[in-house]
């Protein structure tokens, strides 16, 4: 029987495929870095941060150059508040954790009139403050555009030096504001999606560091850095990189071969398709489902006529869900002929039809 002693691992350190872990330097951002830099550099002089909105698809390095950034604005004593939307929903949760971070105590009851909150954070602050408001387009609209426009006005009202920065995967997102469109201005940074050697340069820096020398064969990596280009998403690249390893200490082999890395993949994909959906509201997934339920590729159109017979949707609202769909990259929308008809939009799958449609009904 073949098993590992003691220590024996094919990991010299598995904390680096986590999703939270940080790396010391970020690839291919560079750009990105000195912008989200300059618009923080403010306050290291006492002066109001310009506002920031981070935007792209998942994946593409957004939380990591904000959070390695503001670990840099930590030498300086400038003040951060790091709030993640999806855990904290609503104005008053947001507003509490700025309180905490601010006043340096508990914020009060529920009950407190969210403008006298804001006063006594302006009382508690001298210097400038940074909030960033991470997967933003998780909050219904009508909670961000007044919860932007109340911090925007802060400056005015209150004379507080805060700088917002927004995280989110809706390129339009500023575009959907209406009150805080007259008065948030923010400078927009955009995040694209990593081509293959950019994943490659990337998962080899984790490899390097995350696995002993040798541990990782390179067929094994090859396929690895093949998936994670079909994907486009760097989660799913770390996530097979670390269940590859678990599966060869599994097999009692001190090197990764493909055979993990495929023992793996199909799992891991169900896992990493259900943490896409779980960014969708009611009727993005109900778009997604039909298109799934669907057997073969089918027109913009035709899809339309479908969707509009179940839940009577604007034509404008599906196209946003087409090409939110398109971003998370769960569809792909191509231009095509359709005998005499002209140029028409076609969509494809991307997925299995059974991964999804299980995926779906976790929600």
């Amino acid at each position: 029987m073949k098993i590992l002693w003691g220590d024996e691992s094919v990991f010299k350190d598995e904390s680096v495929f986590d999703p939270e872990y940080l790396p010391e330097i970020l690839l291919h951002r560079d750009r990105q870095l000195d912008s989200i830099a300059v618009n923080l550099r403010p306050a290291i002089k006492g002066r109001s941060p310009i506002h920031t909105v981070c935007v792209g698809p998942p994946a593409t390095g957004k939380t990591s150059c904000v959070r390695f950034i503001l670990n840099k604005l930590q030498d300086f004593n400038v003040k951060s508040v790091y709030i993640r939307c999806p855990v904290h929903r609503t104005e008053y949760n947001i507003v509490s954790r700025i309180y905490e971070v601010g006043c340096r105590r508990l914020a009060p009851q529920k009950g407190v009139p969210i403008p006298s909150m804001l006063s006594e954070i302006s009382n508690s602050l001298e210097d400038p403050i940074v909030v960033v408001l991470d997967d933003i387009n998780f909050l219904d609209i009508a909670t961000a555009d007044s919860l932007l426009y109340n911090f925007c006005k802060m400056h005015e009202e209150f004379a507080i030096k805060l700088g917002l920065i927004c995280i989110s995967t809706e390129v339009k997102f500023v575009g959907t504001l209406e009150m805080a469109g007259a008065v948030f201005h923010p400078d927009e940074i955009y995040f694209p999606l990593y081509d293959e050697n950019e994943i490659r340069d990337i998962l080899q820096w984790r490899v390097e560091r995350g696995f002993y020398s040798g541990a990782m064969s390179n067929d094994a990596f090859d396929r690895i850095v093949e998936l994670t280009a079909k994907h486009g998403d760097l989660r799913f690249g770390l996530y097979i990189l670390k269940m590859a390893g678990i599966s060869a200490e599994r097999r009692a082999s001190r090197k990764v071969e493909v055979e993990d890395v495929e023992n793996v993949y199909r799992g891991g994909l169900k896992v990493f398709v259900a943490k896409s959906i779980s960014a969708l509201n009611s009727d993005e997934r109900e778009v997604l489902r039909t298109i799934y339920l669907i057997d073969e590729d089918i027109s913009s159109g035709d899809l339309y006529g479908i969707i509009y017979n179940e839940v009577k949707m604007s034509y404008t609202r599906f196209y946003e869900i087409l090409e939110k769909l398109e971003r998370l990259r769960l569809i792909d929308v191509v231009m095509g002929s359709k005998k005499k008809r002209g140029r028409t939009r076609y969509i494809i799958k991307r997925y299995d039809q059974v991964i999804i449609l299980e995926a779906l009904k976790e929600f």
